[in-house]
């Protein structure tokens, strides 16, 4: 069975930083891609960034300079690093890795950005 449980989130003037933590198990840690997603009210889900178990990264255009993603080794733990947050960064982020063509989702966490 695939866990993901998400940390972090929270809410945060506009220009100010947080750091999504997202932990799962050695197997799916050190055999698949995993990502980080977010979804705004009354919108699509959207990538936000992807790591390969080499650490090859990418990034949705709208981040890409502001947020980075990274694996912590020790922890089976990726995490999502955002600075310069604007409050369209808002949304209920998502981590999310596909195994065997199936998509799995951790819980979901809010980070809201005020202006």
């Amino acid at each position: 069975q695939v866990q993901l449980v998400e940390s972090g989130g929270g809410l945060v003037q506009a220009g100010g930083s947080l750091r999504l933590s997202c932990a799962t198990s050695r197997n799916i840690f050190s055999r698949y891609t995993m990502g980080w997603y977010r979804q705004a009210p009354g919108k699509q889900r959207e990538l936000v960034a992807l790591i390969t178990i080499t650490s090859i990264t990418n990034y949705a255009d709208s981040v890409k300079g502001r947020f980075t993603i990274f694996r912590d080794n020790a922890n089976y733990t990726v995490a999502l690093q955002m600075n310069s947050l604007k409050p369209e960064d808002t949304a209920v982020y998502y981590c999310n890795t596909n195994v065997g063509s199936r998509n799995f989702w951790g819980q979901g966490t809010q980070v809201t950005v005020s202006s």
